[in-house]
């Protein structure tokens, strides 16, 4: 039977940028493409039609196999489409004050009986919502919430909260040494904890407004979970922006600055051997600091890769003690 005979197909037709879809009917691709081109207002030449789904290209033969109210999307003669994965790629790259797109992810959330879906819409309001480009209390007081009046910036409280941690590390190591090494051990302690106030407590690394070498975060505030201890990167691709909203802050005090090689199981314990037959002086302070309270051996971790159980990493005896080369 000759196609001017054949039944009109009625299919729904969108272009590559827009949301909208207009219902066509027609019997072949040709006409689908001459009508949709004009609805469009997009150049006849080279124009073509794929499937939304995943991006099938829609031939004449393919076409009278296409259920009734397909999705379609035209293209112009440059343009592909991969499918819902375009669509996905352009969500990412709406801008985050996108207030259509928030109210109708809301109402969404509101009808939604599905508890995997609500999970879905709610993790893509809170990162649609985001306010990191606001940094004073005045401009953001929700973030703020709980959180001291001292603090007028993000940065600074961020910067705070990371000395915070890092302080800590000494005080939560009290070995008990043998009578024999606790002066030494004491004035080890002391001299660490300096070289730790000179540093400022490493506070730079949760601030984004150091320097990018000095810092652990992007410019605007977003954090990679590094991987657990044995790894090179995260497989789950973990991350975090606690400059976001205050959920998002109190999220990111779950992550963990993790030392590779165990502070208690081995970094201490490797210091108060050194001690049996060294004084302080022989001792190579740089690397003891390094392995307590620096990047060389912190990793953060999202809570899910923060494993607790032994590492099994040893300190390097070549570096533990002072030499010419390392100390001139």
């Amino acid at each position: 039977m000759s196609s001017k005979y054949e039944k009109n197909k009625p299919v729904k037709i969108r272009g590559y940028s827009g949301d909208r879809k207009y219902g066509i009917a027609s019997k072949d691709v040709k006409e689908l493409i001459k009508k949709s081109c004009k609805l469009l207002q997009l150049p006849l030449s080279g124009a073509h039609v794929c499937l939304y789904e995943d991006g099938t290209m829609v031939t004449e033969d393919f076409f009278p196999t296409l259920p009734d109210n397909c999705e379609l999307v035209l293209l112009s003669r440059d343009q592909t489409w991969s499918g819902v994965v375009c669509d996905i790629g352009r969500l990412l790259n709406t801008d985050r004050h996108a207030d259509g797109l928030i109210e109708a992810a809301k109402g969404l959330l509101s009808d939604e009986k599905s508890f995997k879906r609500r999970k879905v819409l709610t993790d893509l309001l809170q990162n649609l919502e985001d306010r990191s480009d606001l940094e004073s209390r005045e401009e953001d007081e929700d973030w703020f919430t709980g959180v001291d009046v001292r603090f007028k910036t993000k940065s600074a409280y961020m910067k705070y909260n990371c000395e915070s941690r890092i302080r800590g590390y000494m005080k939560e190591v009290n070995p008990r040494p043998k009578a024999k090494v606790k002066e030494e051990f004491l004035k080890t302690s002391k001299c660490l904890v300096e070289m730790l106030k000179n540093d400022k407590y490493n506070g730079k690394y949760f601030d984004r407004t150091e320097k990018e070498s000095g810092r652990l975060c992007t410019k605007e505030g977003w954090f990679t979970c590094q991987g657990s201890f044995e790894q090179k990167l995260c497989q789950s691709l973990h991350s975090i922006n606690p400059y976001g909203s205050r959920e998002s802050r109190i999220v990111f005090s779950t992550w963990n600055l993790d030392h590779r090689i165990e502070k208690k199981r081995t970094i201490i314990p490797a210091l108060l051997e050194a001690l049996q037959t060294h004084k302080t002086a022989d001792i190579n302070l740089n690397y003891f600091y390094q392995m307590l309270f620096t990047r060389e051996n912190l990793k953060l971790v999202h809570i899910v890769c923060h494993k607790k159980g032994a590492h099994n990493l040893m300190c390097d005896t070549n570096k533990m003690f002072r030499t010419s080369k390392n100390h001139p």
